[in-house]
């Protein structure tokens, strides 16, 4: 028996403290085929919006994919991209145990991709170079930079809603392709894909390397905070 909440049961959950949220986010790729109420979504797209942009700009667009025929579009180049990145991934995991439960629960996302009932493309209006901008390095990634606050903030309100999401971008490894299938305008630039959908599982405490693992103070090696 399948735990998916009431629309209003989920909504009510968005009183989740962000901590809490925070500590129990993870990429949650197996999912129930169970539909997503419309409320739902809107709702993550809601708070995604509140993210900030550069200049306030704006320049976001959300395409929410349910036709099937779009998901099996979609489906068809993410198994494309993963029969090449996936079977490379298998080689070096290895041996790694953790490594390879990750992949399983990719190919499992590959394998099952037009049953997950929701799909969110977060896209770019504008060119990706800005010409103030000397270098492309910056241009890039002061262009993607301004959706990617906007993402963090959807998967934030789709965990505390319950809702199982990940970040995926292989299905779009052919921006030419994705613009067709979403018939988008070369003005707009698919930038990744969040499936959404209840989880088969359940959400609980994460591991992730500890602070003093990571950081550096002033300069890379000085791990004063060890």
């Amino acid at each position: 028996m399948s735990n998916v909440p009431t629309t209003d049961e989920a909504l009510a959950d968005l009183s989740m403290p962000l901590v809490d949220a925070m500590m129990t986010q993870r990429a949650v790729r197996r999912v129930l085929p169970d539909p997503v109420d419309d409320a739902v979504v809107r709702k993550c797209i809601e708070l995604a919006l509140r993210a900030p942009t550069g200049s306030n700009g704006q320049n976001w667009e959300f395409v929410v994919v349910k036709d099937q025929a779009v998901k099996d579009q979609l489906g068809k180049r993410y198994r494309q991209a993963w029969s090449l990145y996936g079977g490379l991934g298998k080689r070096l995991a290895a041996g790694d145990e953790s490594m390879q439960k990750i992949l399983r629960a990719v190919q499992w996302q590959v394998d099952h991709f037009s049953e997950i009932p929701v799909l969110v493309v977060p896209c770019l209006r504008g060119g990706m170079r800005m010409p103030y901008v000397p270098s492309p390095f910056v241009g890039e990634s002061s262009y993607f930079g301004s959706i990617y606050p906007s993402v963090q903030n959807l998967l934030l309100a789709a965990r505390a809603m319950g809702l199982g999401a990940s970040l995926i971008t292989l299905p779009l490894w052919s921006v030419t392709s994705a613009r067709r299938t979403l018939g988008l305008p070369l003005t707009v630039t698919p930038v990744c894909v969040v499936p959404l959908g209840w989880p088969r599982g359940r959400y609980g405490p994460t591991t992730r390397k500890p602070v003093e693992k990571v950081v550096h103070l002033d300069r890379y090696g000085n791990r004063a905070w060890a």
